[in-house]
């Protein structure tokens, strides 16, 4: 959801330039939802704080890591190294009242230091000491992401101060690349449009409709002015304009419904600290999107800090700390989006497959189904259930969900394919074979050659006989497609093991197990082709490390089985169809 369109490119390539971006490549902080329940450090040595610091960042818990990194500071206060460890620790936290504490003695060690004057900048903006903000920012410039982000932020100090007119030629005299362009016209139009000046905001903020009529918070901002000074009507056909290319999006549809009840929109931003979160929230979205992850979390929680019900904000938060497969914390995350935002929603929705990644499906099912009593026909909030259900292998109700999501579809489309495979992976999975085939060729009808449907139903097929040789041929065009997919590729060759092709079958499988090595069914497929080919004691072998790889509890007394007593002679031409893999179906959603 982030708000503006940038070469990613060149972005990424400014990111890594950055100065923070090479002290954390250098001194990596890491994250933690739990907050550091450390106490009394005062007997640790410098060495054990330091040591236990680093501990704490390696698992990933920074808050833990910056208490650390203090009780070592209280043994060598001036370690330059220790002040930014723990600075940049308390940042990423989301711990700015520390942070700007720490600020105060970074910059007192190194006058220049941009992210220690960017945080001060950003308290004093927030504190609306909006001549300190312009004093600590001027010193936060020197590279394309900080100039940027600088002269943004100073820019709406001077709003602030009442000079609305120097806020925005001081964003002109700014150059750089050509993505600047947008980011510059958009404030420049936000800050006037604050400001009173409302002629010249709309020439800026169509100036940057022009340069992206895709970017969500330009759409807002100008489609907010044309309601106010033009007419909802036009405002509308923005709008309007928008969902057509990204349908359904919670603020666009709500913005549609005011217009058509002929109301006026409010500015996107009410306040300087609210102009400020936008300068973040929209560089820091973008920059976790784009490889920027650290400065991303960095701009984030300081636009969090200005503006803690950023709904937008707390969003692109938490999805970057599901990038960073931070679950927990991203839980924590969507539990602040106001009950009144459009975008509660989609959070309580991410909230369940944050619980799911946990492993609390019980949370996730219930927290679902909660919502779905509010809203029955929340195509999302089925689609989510469906997943939970059926990752959990409850695929009667799965299909159930699915049904319902179909339900709500009347003239089916490419982008539906996903709806129809996944319910017939629950009806195959929960044995009613007729109900699945049909599915997965609906499936096939709206995404000819989808790869993961070509694989599920060839696959099917072959594991009952049926059509062999349009089976093998479907798998084999599967594999075309994700020859490095090794669930695909153990397809196949389970697929030559089925038909009695265990030469081919062996070959196929020792590439699924480079691709996948850690699959156990995929290694205990390898070890029944090496038993039928006479190569015994690789077969066991593998099957003994198809146990250990904690596969389904189904499979594990087959394997075991297998390790005591080999294959039985009976069969010899066929495997039991029992062995085929659900996570097989793992593609498309």
């Amino acid at each position: 959801m982030g708000a503006l369109s940038v070469n990613s490119k060149s972005f990424a390539r400014f990111c890594a330039g950055s100065v923070l971006a090479v002290v954390l490549a250098a001194a990596p902080i890491e994250i933690s939802a739990k907050q550091s329940s450390v106490k009394d450090l005062s007997g640790l040595t410098a060495s054990g704080a330091y040591l236990a610091a680093r501990h704490a960042g390696r698992m990933r818990d920074a808050a833990t890591a910056a208490e650390y990194y203090r009780a070592a500071l209280a043994h060598d206060p001036k370690n330059p190294d220790l002040l930014d460890r723990a600075f940049l620790s308390y940042v990423i936290g989301g711990e700015i009242g520390d942070a700007v504490k720490f600020a105060e003695r970074v910059v007192r060690a190194d006058k220049n230091d941009r992210v220690g004057r960017l945080v001060l900048g950003v308290n004093a903006i927030k504190a609306k000491h909006y001549v300190i903000a312009r004093r600590d920012l001027t010193h936060s410039v020197r590279g394309p992401i900080t100039d940027l982000t600088a002269t943004l932020l100073m820019a709406w100090a001077e709003a602030g101060a009442g000079d609305s007119r120097r806020a925005v030629t001081a964003i002109d005299r700014l150059s750089g690349p050509e993505w600047y362009a947008i980011f510059k016209d958009l404030h420049a139009g936000m800050i006037l449009d604050f400001a009173g000046h409302q002629a010249d905001a709309g020439k800026r903020l169509e100036a940057a409709y022009k340069l992206d009529s895709s970017a969500l918070r330009v759409v807002e901002a100008y489609g907010s002015w044309v309601s106010r000074n033009k007419s909802p009507k036009e405002a509308l056909q923005i709008f309007e304009t928008f969902d057509k290319a990204l349908p359904q999006h919670p603020l666009v549809m709500q913005a549609i419904a005011k217009l058509k009840a002929g109301e006026k929109l409010p500015r996107l931003v009410d306040s300087v600290q609210a102009g400020a979160s936008e300068v973040l929230y929209g560089l820091g979205s973008s920059l976790g999107r784009r490889g920027g992850e650290d400065l991303g979390l960095v701009y984030l929680q300081l636009a969090l800090f200005l503006k803690p019900d950023h709904a937008l904000g707390l969003l692109s938060l938490a999805d970057l700390y599901e990038q960073l497969k931070k679950p927990d914390l991203a839980l924590k995350i969507y539990e602040r989006v106001p009950a009144a935002s459009p975008l509660h929603r989609n959070a309580l929705i991410q909230m369940a497959a944050d619980l799911d990644t946990l492993n609390r499906p019980e949370e996730a099912q219930k927290h679902l189904e909660t919502l779905l009593k509010e809203h029955p026909n929340d195509q999302e909030a089925i689609m989510a259930l469906g997943n939970v259900l059926r990752a959990h292998k409850k695929f009667a109700e799965c299909a159930d969900a699915y049904t319902k999501a179909i339900a709500n579809i009347p003239n089916p489309t490419k982008t539906d394919w996903v709806v129809f495979y996944f319910r017939g992976i629950c009806y195959e999975r929960s044995h009613q074979w007729p109900k699945a085939e049909a599915d997965l060729k609906e499936a096939l009808k709206l995404f000819p050659e989808q790869p993961h449907v070509l694989n599920y139903l060839g696959y099917s097929w072959i594991d009952q006989g049926l059509h062999l040789d349009e089976a093998m041929g479907m798998i084999k065009r599967a594999v075309a497609q994700r020859p490095d997919d090794g669930y695909i590729v153990d397809s196949l060759g389970w697929a030559y093991f089925r038909i009695g092709n265990y030469e081919e079958a062996v070959k196929q499988l020792e590439r699924a197990i480079e691709l996948k090595p850690e699959d156990p069914t995929i290694n205990d497929h390898l070890g029944d082709a090496y038993w039928r080919v006479g190569r015994t004691l690789e077969a066991k072998f593998q099957w003994a490390h198809a146990r250990d790889m904690k596969p389904d509890p189904d499979e594990l007394p087959k394997i075991l089985d297998k390790l005591k007593n080999g294959l039985p002679a009976e069969a010899a031409s066929q495997a039991k169809a029992a062995n085929k893999p659900e996570k097989k179906t793992d593609g498309g959603g």
